[in-house]
């Protein structure tokens, strides 16, 4: 792997890493609502989070430039509150793939929140243990397979994403230029076949790591929480 390759590789990650950090509570929030929740509009709500993963992505990154672009209303007050901007950086990247990614995080979540069983919360509300004691000693331990398996599925979407990035931040290197990005920059060179080729590969490798981490650490977990109520 060349120097080059490896710099496209490690913003990747750091675009993936913030995608997730930036994703995950809202995430957990949503899939709350979703599994708990009785609320008119939950349809709605689900079919807003669906989105991302049925629309053209270029679409999707078109709203994320006309929302927190530079001249955007969520752009300029990201900018005026907290001095921090999305386009043409390596943070709307980052954006751009939490955005895409959310969907999948949120699903497992759900997920294994649906699957807990309520009359243990219950229980445990009964011999008075507070709400926050409930959520953090039983809720999450038992939501964890979903919510690790939702990381890494989000994690390995994060670092694959392309449409709704390059529309939002361009594909520039050393800012935005990931590791899809950089695959398709190399396919439009007449000499950068042998080395997309290597990245091909890379994705492929972290691609299929991926899904079978999230298979393992589910399992795992599951297994775990299965031995704790036995």
């Amino acid at each position: 792997m060349t120097g080059t390759e490896l710099d496209i590789l490690l913003l990747s990650a750091k675009v993936a890493l913030a995608a997730m950090g930036f994703s995950l509570v809202p995430a957990f929030a949503v899939a709350w609502l979703l599994a708990r929740g009785r609320f008119a509009g939950k349809a709605v709500l689900q079919a807003l989070i669906t989105m991302p993963l049925v629309l053209p992505p270029v679409v999707t990154g078109y709203g994320l430039l006309i929302l927190f672009g530079s001249q955007g209303p969520l752009g300029r007050l990201f900018e005026n509150l907290f001095g921090m901007s999305f386009a043409f950086r390596w943070t709307g990247a980052a954006l751009a793939a939490a955005v895409m990614a959310f969907p999948l995080l949120v699903r497992p979540i759900r997920l294994s929140l649906e699957a807990i069983d309520r009359g243990l919360e219950e229980a445990a509300g009964t011999l008075g243990a507070r709400a926050p004691v409930v959520f953090a000693t039983i809720t999450l331990p038992l939501a964890l397979p979903g919510l690790i398996a939702g990381l890494v599925l989000g994690f390995a979407k994060a670092l694959g994403e392309f449409g709704a990035t390059i529309t939002f931040v361009s594909n520039i290197p050393g800012e935005t230029q990931t590791l899809s990005l950089a695959i398709y920059a190399l396919l439009q060179s007449p000499a950068g076949d042998l080395a997309a080729l290597r990245l091909i590969g890379i994705s492929v490798v972290l691609a299929i790591g991926a899904v079978l981490l999230s298979e393992w650490v589910a399992r795992r977990l599951q297994k775990r929480n299965g031995d704790g109520r036995a």
